[in-house]
């Protein structure tokens, strides 16, 4: 997750005392675990990476298993759980699992589409006592409701966010931008505003489920670029006039380059000291500081690899998976740098994004590997020629050998 409104925040702090000071939060102990404790959904989204739909599932951990499950993440400094779906509210045990987790003393968030959650609901999430509520909002209603195949999803979901915020409950938008819906962004967060919603998590389309089916339909890098600067400038005018407000990005890490770049044309005399704060950050943490849990207890590098399995909590406790390096993926993905090829491999900020989201390559060359399909910045801006040395797998041998292709950028 990329945190905009923090370093806007810190930048705007340095412009008022003329010095830089990162908030220094330090390495978690264990991964953000976000877990899909149930795969069942009232709703059969069209980008929804579990492929879910309304039956149930067999298979998936009962109680006793999931609180087992706790207990390790706990004993291995696992700090937030992100209790999801399918719809997690689906699930009869849920709030049984957020006392628990709340009992543990881990920062507990929820997330859902929010269309079953009237009044009566609204109050038992409040007496959870979650931190953090996200509820899943991909344009106005027309919009929303086509993206959700349900008539009515729309204004379902708005009174969710209604119902929690009159409760107090710190509540937020997420939105993965698509072609099909990057209109409606300026208006969502004009809604955010008025709805009092506390954080906008914005969502890069990533290939992975029913996204990897519909992939020719993401947003182009034009549209993506455009969409930052909306948020860059909302977050930097939020951070000036005060506002708790935060904005947020997942699934491409080149939003990192992709600041330093605003504030070099905007705010230059902090460029340097904002370039170590990224470079300390990161980039893309799926496989280190982020983790998933499916609902049949397997776990994966993050939430859109469904697809790589390194093992079951049935048969070995998550911090022995998470720790496991034996996986060719896991391998690489914990390495520094990374074993990127291609344009990621020459990009003078591979420090800052890591070598972004691994799926897309993996998705659409079969190498998780090759440069990232899904960076919107161009040759320059990366500093690499126009024509880069790609690595791919060949098939059968694991092996890596460089074939040279011309880069096409947006």
């Amino acid at each position: 997750m990329f945190r905009i409104s923090q370093y806007m925040r810190e930048l705007a702090l340095a412009e008022t005392t003329g010095h830089y000071h990162p908030v220094h939060s330090g390495k978690p102990g264990g991964p953000v675990v976000i877990w899909n404790l149930i795969r069942r959904c009232n709703l059969t989204c069209q980008h929804c990476y579990a492929l879910s739909a309304d039956h149930d599932y067999a298979g998936e951990l009962n109680t006793a298993e999931v609180f087992t499950v706790m207990d390790d993440l706990k004993a291995f400094q696992v700090p937030v759980l992100i209790l999801s779906g399918g719809e997690p509210l689906m699930r009869p045990d849920i709030f049984d699992i957020a006392a628990r987790a709340k009992t543990m003393r881990f920062y507990t968030g929820l997330s859902t589409n929010g269309t079953l959650i009237d009044e009566t609901m609204a109050d038992r999430v409040a007496a959870a006592g979650f931190n953090y509520v996200g509820i899943s909002i991909d344009g106005l209603r027309e919009t929303h409701d086509k993206f959700r195949r349900l008539e009515g999803a729309f204004d379902r979901s708005l009174a969710a966010v209604r119902h929690l915020h009159a409760r107090g409950v710190k509540v937020g938008l997420r939105y993965t931008m698509t072609a099909s819906n990057a209109h409606d962004l300026q208006p969502l967060l004009a809604l955010m505003r008025e709805e009092g919603a506390h954080k906008f998590y914005f969502s890069h389309l990533n290939y992975a489920g029913r996204g990897n089916i519909h992939r020719a339909k993401d947003a182009q890098f034009a549209a993506t670029r455009a969409a930052m600067d909306l948020l860059f400038e909302r977050a930097w005018q939020a951070a000036l006039d005060g506002r708790d407000e935060e904005y947020v990005t997942g699934n491409n890490d080149a939003d990192g380059p992709y600041l330093l770049q605003w504030v070099q044309q905007r705010l230059p005399q902090w460029h340097h000291a904002l370039r170590e704060r990224l470079v300390a950050w990161g980039g893309n943490s799926s496989g280190v500081n982020v983790a998933n849990i499916d609902n049949l207890g397997h776990v994966h590098p993050d939430t859109m690899w469904w697809h790589h399995d390194l093992g079951s909590v049935r048969e070995r406790p998550f911090s022995a998976i998470w720790a496991d390096t034996s996986d060719p993926l896991m391998a690489g993905l914990k390495a520094s740098p990374r074993p990127v090829g291609g344009r990621c491999g020459e990009c003078q900020h591979l420090t800052i994004c890591g070598g972004n989201t691994r799926v897309r390559a993996q998705q659409l060359t079969g190498d998780p590997w090759a440069e990232d399909p899904g960076c919107y910045l161009n040759d320059d801006e990366v500093g690499v020629s126009g024509h880069a040395q790609r690595v791919q797998l060949t098939p059968f041998t694991g092996r890596r050998k460089p074939v040279p292709v011309a880069v096409v950028v947006g």
